[in-house]
């Protein structure tokens, strides 16, 4: 399966139904006084759609990295007119100044924090870098002081997933920030280094992340020339197809239920993996180009179907199809 016009511009619409959609909204917020009660549009200008804020952020970053790879579609006239709208420099001061709030501390750490950089990358294709340049700042100061102080990585199948946010901030990391990325490849290389025999005792029942891919991956993109090394003892059989939990694509029964419609989600970044798994491994390894098919195969149809996955599964999607600018 490969993106194309077509693909791109269902996409697309998906994403512009919702990206400026303020309700049902998921607020995650600490309440401070009666005064931080407002509505979504108030406390986030920029990302109050898509449900809750870091789903809109991605849900930015893939009109604006379609836009980029299809130009010509007229979703990517419409995306550069809303974000022309969008992206200004009172709004992100609003963001920021949420941001520097005390009980923002955790606020969207790391998930919704590596999606911004994510987004701030993409964005400077556009234009709009400059604007987001304050809040990537504080994203990155956020992240220098984080890694550190977690002294143990988060393995969960979902948001805190310690794996996830390094294969997405080490494009933005490559380009802006060197000292970042070292700090990344060194905690890496202590949280997984000497991780082996992976058992892949997933998924759990509102994964949308493969906790030993995630983790695979970010070791690809960190650990240079070592990683087929460190990958044949990390999962011994892979050639065999085993742990067969990792080749099987999850089935998902309900997809009106937003956590059971998370599997749909790890099927797609399942596939995003083990296609940048296997570009990392000499040889190319074409039977995980295979698995990644399988898993696209189970949950590409469904991204926009009920707004339980239609609100952010076509993120997930375009990773797995056109990646990231590192894939």
């Amino acid at each position: 399966m490969r993106l194309g016009p077509d693909i791109a511009q269902h996409m697309a619409e998906t994403a512009l139904g919702h990206v400026q959609r303020e309700y049902p909204h998921a607020a995650q917020q600490v309440l401070e006084s009666d005064e931080d009660l407002l509505p979504p549009r108030a406390l986030h200008p920029m990302f109050f759609g898509s449900f809750d804020w870091h789903s809109c952020v991605h849900g930015w970053w893939l009109l604006l990295r379609l836009a980029r790879l299809y130009p010509d579609l007229a979703t990517s006239a419409a995306t550069r007119e809303l974000a022309a709208s969008t992206f200004s420099a009172d709004k992100v001061a609003t963001e920021v100044a949420w941001f520097l709030r005390p009980s923002a501390r955790g606020f969207e750490r790391p998930y919704g924090w590596a999606w911004l950089l994510a987004l701030h990358h993409e964005a400077r294709h556009h234009g709009f870098g400059a604007v987001l340049d304050p809040l990537a700042a504080i994203i990155a100061r956020g992240f220098h002081g984080y890694l550190p102080a977690l002294t143990y990585p988060i393995r969960t199948g979902a948001h805190a997933n310690t794996g996830f946010a390094l294969c997405l901030i080490a494009p933005w990391a490559r380009a802006n920030d060197p000292a970042l990325l070292a700090l990344m490849a060194a905690r890496a290389e202590a949280w997984f280094g000497g991780d082996k025999d992976a058992q892949a005792w997933e998924p759990d029942g509102d994964a949308f992340l493969s906790p030993t891919l995630v983790e695979a991956l970010a070791m690809a993109r960190l650990h240079g020339q070592g990683f087929a090394d460190w990958f044949a003892a990390f999962l011994p059989e892979a050639g065999g197809r085993r742990p067969a939990s990792l080749f099987t694509p999850a089935e998902v029964s309900d997809r009106t239920d937003g956590k059971i419609a998370h599997l749909d989600g790890l099927n797609l970044s399942r596939a995003w993996c083990w296609r940048g798994i296997s570009a990392a491994l000499a040889g190319g390894e074409a039977a995980m180009a295979d698995v990644a098919e399988a898993h696209l195969a189970a949950s590409l149809p469904h991204i926009a179907g009920d707004y339980a996955g239609a609100h952010w599964l076509a993120s997930f999607a375009l990773l797995a199809l056109a990646g990231d600018d590192e894939s």
